[in-house]
């Protein structure tokens, strides 16, 4: 079964930088669309930021110009670069992947475990 491991989470002063990664454990074949997502308590999961295998890129509003998102192919790791970090980024982030799994020969949508990003002073 696939997992997606993120890290890099944690507590920075505001202007401050983190970057979070995720890589998917198991078997994959292919990985297709990755993204960021983060949710604060009582309010619907957004998307942050997503990459297609191909390369392309997109951000919400609130993110462009202080967050980039990539990814490494070869190691099959999305990256979320997070500069310029204000409170209102707080939240926890979640790793989203469109891959296939070679052990269950299907293509998925999965999850990762979210980790807690907070800017405070």
């Amino acid at each position: 079964q696939v997992q997606l491991v993120e890290s890099g989470g944690g507590l920075v002063q505001p202007g401050g930088s983190l970057r979070l990664s995720c890589a998917p454990s198991g078997s994959i074949f292919r990985i297709y669309d990755m993204a960021w997502y983060r949710q604060v308590p009582g309010k619907q999961r957004e998307l942050v930021a997503i990459t297609t295998s191909g390369g392309m890129t997109n951000y919400t509003d609130s993110v462009k110009g202080r967050f980039t998102i990539s990814r490494d192919n070869a190691k099959n790791t999305v990256y979320l670069q997070m500069n310029r970090l204000k409170p209102e980024d707080t939240a926890v982030y979640y790793c989203n992947a469109d891959l296939f799994d070679m052990a269950t020969r299907a293509r998925g949508n999965y999850w990762g475990q979210g980790t807690q990003v907070t800017v405070s002073s």
